[in-house]
């Protein structure tokens, strides 16, 4: 099985390339393409935000919320997948960076 790097050097190689066939371009980096959020979050996710940010657990925020710790569980995942992240130290990270979260400074 192939994979990304090895495509690339097959492409720069011209093993790919046939007469009359188009040429595949691909970025050199990951990183050289653009990251865009897909999504904004909900208010109910950014509800939530605010509560993992607050150190609580998603057992607490169900109780408080009024949910059941699936539903917490999963607005934390879709959370974690709109911003592109992988756990939830990036996900705050993240939010901060992107003036999701409302920080009391003082």
């Amino acid at each position: 099985m192939w994979n990304e790097e090895q495509n690339r050097m097959r492409i720069a190689q011209g093993d790919v390339a046939r007469a009359g066939s188009p040429q595949l371009h691909l970025a050199s980096s990951p990183s050289a393409a653009v990251k865009r959020r897909p999504e904004d979050l909900t208010p109910r996710e950014q509800e939530i935000l605010q509560l993992v940010w607050a150190g609580l657990t998603n057992r607490t925020i169900a109780e408080q919320l009024h949910i059941s710790i699936k539903t917490a569980e999963a607005h934390r995942a879709n959370m974690m997948k709109k911003l592109r992240v992988s756990n939830i130290a990036q996900l705050l990270k993240t939010a901060l960076e992107e003036g999701l979260l409302a920080t009391h400074a003082g």
